[in-house]
């Protein structure tokens, strides 16, 4: 089977970099998503802006899937970090991915358990994960291999990330990439996510968010040209 590779981003800055070297690009509206057909890095390639939150990503990745046919999907982007081995530029490998707002504890479920496939951590693709690993070592990039949490809030205060690294020891956070491991999961499809940080999750998040994101995302979008000519 031939591969096609799709790339998600959840806004311009995470892939534009990325379209701007596709060869023979072409654009698709499905729904509200516009996707870019082409070849990356001579591979067969779909790339989209999904948009922000877990219902956009979702939307994007099931029509990857159905409409385009991807073998494979990762999801580049910024995200917060959640852990002190993690700063400003560095970059956050997902092993596996949690939703943190997902809450049926009342009723006796383990915070965070998704219903219907019963599980709370939901694992990345290992091949892609080491692939992924062995690029942003060839950049010289910092980084860590863990849980990566999604939610639909930018987590701002250390209370909130008290609270998810408390109930996942999540090493990042961010709002798109576990509803994409979700929709592979159930789709029998490699996932792999590759975050760069552009905050701490605290107090001065907004602030340091506005000021880092676009250069954490170019460090992002760098790795990802590199994975793209390996794969």
């Amino acid at each position: 089977m031939n591969k096609r590779i799709g790339i998600i981003g959840a806004m311009p800055c995470e892939v534009d970099p990325l379209i701007a070297q596709m060869e023979n690009a072409s654009t698709l509206t499905v729904g509200s998503i516009k996707f870019t057909q082409g070849i990356l890095c001579g591979k067969d390639t779909v790339i989209a802006i999904c948009g922000i939150g877990k219902v956009f990503a979702a939307m994007c990745a099931q029509t990857m899937i159905l409409h385009f046919g991807v073998t494979a999907i990762v999801n580049v982007g910024v995200a917060g970090s959640l852990c002190d081995g993690l700063r400003i530029g560095d970059i956050a490998i997902a092993k596996s991915t949690v939703q943190h707002d997902m809450d049926t504890s009342p009723i006796g479920d383990p915070v965070g358990l998704i219903s219907g496939i019963n599980k709370v951590y939901l694992p990345c693709s290992e091949r892609l994960c080491s692939l992924l690993a062995d690029c942003v070592q060839a950049q010289g990039v910092h980084f860590v291999l863990g849980t990566v949490a999604s939610g639909d809030v930018f987590v701002a205060s250390p209370e909130q990330r008290a609270r998810i690294t408390g109930n996942f020891d999540a090493v990042a956070c961010e709002m798109e990439g576990s509803a994409i491991c979700q929709v592979c999961y159930a789709n029998g499809v490699e996932v792999g996510i590759l975050r760069a940080i552009s905050d701490n999750c605290n107090d001065p998040s907004t602030m340091d968010y506005a000021t880092f994101r676009d250069s954490s995302a170019r460090v992002g979008c760098r790795i990802l040209l590199d994975f793209m000519s390996r794969i």
